[in-house]
C-alpha cells in the first residue's frame, strides 16, 4: 500500500509541476481532487481520515476573506482606487511609488491574487490613455502584490495556511516581517525603476490602440459596499490583533455581516469565491496526509538527518521554499514543508520566502499569471523575458534582504 500512496503522490506533484497531467483535461484542482479520491479508493484512508486530514480553520479563513474581497470588488472599490492612483500628477519614477505603495497595503489585507484581479485591467487601460508604457506598471502591480502579502498572514493563502496550522500571533509575526518586506519594497522600485528608465512613454501599437479605445472601468463604485467591505475589514484586522478569537471564527462572522445584504444579492458575492483553490487546499490535504500515515516521510527526515543533513534546519528551509515555490507553486510547496517547520523562525521564514520566491518567473505566482493574462486581454504582451528582466532581480534581491533579516535577527538562524 505504501508504494500505492507515494505512486499517486508522485503523480499528483507532478501535475502541480505541469499544471496538469498530459493527454488529460485536468488543471492542478482536477489532479489534486483525483489524487485524494484516489487515495480513499484504494483505502490508504477512509472517509473520516480523510475529512479529519483537511485543516478547516484554513480553508474557513479563506473563506471568509475571499467574500471579504468579493464585497470589495463588487463595491468597485479596487477599480476606483486604481484608476485614481494611475490618474496622480506625478512623474513615472513617482506614480510608481505610489503605486506600490498603495498595493502592498492592499495585498497585506485583501489577498494579493484578488488585488491584482480586479486592479490589472484598470491600469494597463489607465497608462495606456496617459501615453504611458503600462508594462512597468502592470510588473510592479504583481511584485509589489506579492511582497506586500508576506507581511501579514491572510496576505495569500500559503500564509493564511502556515498561520493556522502553527497557530502563530497576526501581531508577532507582523513585527517580523515588516523589516524584511518595506526594504523589500523599497528595492522593488529601486530596480524598476532602474531597468525601465528609458522605457516609460508608451510606444503605440494597434493591440495597444485598441485597448486605449476600449472603456476598462471595471465595477461601478458604490460608496456604500465599500465603506462596508472596508469597515468589516478593519475590525477584522484590530480582532486580530487585539484579541485572541480564532481568526477564522472572527472572519466568519465578518463575511456572515457582508452576505447581509439588501442591495447584493449573495449569489454574486459568492460567484467571485475561488471554489477552485479550496479544492486544491482540500485534495493536498489528504493527498499528503496518505503519505504522512506510511511513515515514508519521517523515515527520508531521519536518514538524511543520518547524513549531517538537517532538512528541518532553518536554512535548509529556506533555501528548499524557494525552489519548490518555482517547481510546484506556493501552496503546494508550503504542503510539503510544513512538517519540517519545527524551529522558532521555522513559520515567517517559510511565509516569507515562498511569497518572495513566487515574483521569480510568471508561473511562480498566480498574481503574476493574472497580471499577465489581464494584459494581454488589453493588448500588451509581457512574455517571460519581459517578465524576467525584473521577476529575478526583483526575486534575487528581496530572498537577500530575507536571508539576512532571518540570520541576524532576534532568534538568529544558527
Amino acid at each position: 500500500m505504501s508504494m500505492v500512496v507515494l505512486a499517486v503522490f508522485v503523480l499528483v506533484y507532478l501535475g502541480m509541476i505541469l499544471g496538469g497531467l498530459p493527454y488529460l483535461q485536468l488543471d492542478r484542482t482536477g489532479v489534486a481532487l483525483l489524487g485524494a479520491i484516489a487515495m480513499v479508493g484504494t483505502g490508504a484512508l477512509t472517509p473520516e481520515q480523510a475529512a479529519a486530514a483537511v485543516h478547516l480553520p484554513t480553508l474557513l479563513l479563506l473563506f471568509a476573506f475571499m467574500v471579504v474581497s468579493a464585497q470589495l470588488r463588487l463595491g468597485g472599490f479596487y477599480a476606483w482606487i486604481t484608476r485614481r492612483i494611475a490618474r496622480l500628477p506625478l512623474s513615472p519614477p513617482g506614480l510608481l511609488a505610489a503605486l506600490i505603495a498603495v498595493v502592498a497595503v492592499l495585498a497585506a489585507i485583501f489577498s494579493n491574487d484578488i488585488v491584482c484581479l480586479a486592479a490589472a485591467p484598470v491600469l494597463a487601460d489607465t497608462c495606456i490613455r496617459r501615453g504611458l508604457n503600462p508594462v512597468p506598471f502592470l510588473l510592479a502591480l504583481a511584485c509589489a502584490a506579492n511582497v506586500g502579502s508576506a507581511a501579514t498572514l491572510i496576505g495569500n493563502p500559503q500564509n493564511m495556511l502556515i498561520g493556522a496550522t502553527l497557530q502563530l500571533d497576526f501581531g508577532d509575526y507582523l513585527v517580523q516581517v515588516l523589516p524584511v518586506v518595506l526594504p523589500s519594497l523599497m528595492v522593488t522600485w529601486a530596480i524598476i525603476v532602474w531597468c525601465s528608465k528609458s522605457r516609460w512613454k508608451l510606444q503605440i501599437s494597434p493591440g495597444a490602440m485598441a485597448a486605449g479605445e476600449r472603456d476598462v472601468t471595471g465595477e461601478e463604485f458604490d460608496r456604500w459596499q465599500t465603506i462596508k467591505g472596508l469597515g468589516v475589514a478593519a475590525a477584522l484586522i484590530v480582532l486580530f490583533l487585539a484579541t485572541d478569537i480564532p481568526r477564522e471564527i472572527a472572519a466568519l462572522g465578518g463575511a456572515g455581516v457582508l452576505l447581509l445584504s439588501r442591495r447584493l444579492h449573495s449569489s454574486k458575492t459568492l460567484e467571485l469565491v475561488d471554489w477552485e483553490l479550496l479544492v486544491l487546499f482540500i485534495g493536498l490535504f489528504i493527498v499528503n496526509r496518505a503519505l504522512e500515515d506510511t511513515g515514508l516521510v519521517q523515515a527520508w527526515i531521519a536518514e538524511a538527518a543520518d547524513h549531517g543533513i538537517a532538512l528541518d534546519h532553518p536554512a535548509a528551509l529556506f533555501v528548499a521554499g524557494s525552489v519548490l515555490s518555482n517547481i510546484v507553486s506556493n501552496v503546494p510547496a508550503v504542503m510539503l514543508l510544513l512538517p519540517l517547520a519545527t524551529h522558532e523562525q521555522a513559520g515567517p521564514l517559510l511565509a516569507v520566502v515562498t511569497t518572495l520566491a513566487g515574483n521569480l518567473l510568471i508561473v511562480g505566482s498566480i498574481a503574476n499569471i493574472i497580471v499577465v493574462d489581464a494584459a494581454k486581454r488589453c493588448g500588451i504582451d509581457i512574455d517571460w523575458r519581459a517578465h524576467a528582466r525584473i521577476g529575478v532581480p526583483v526575486t534575487l534581491s528581496t530572498l537577500v534582504i530575507a536571508g539576512l533579516w532571518f540570520a541576524m535577527g532576534p532568534t538568529p538562524i544558527e
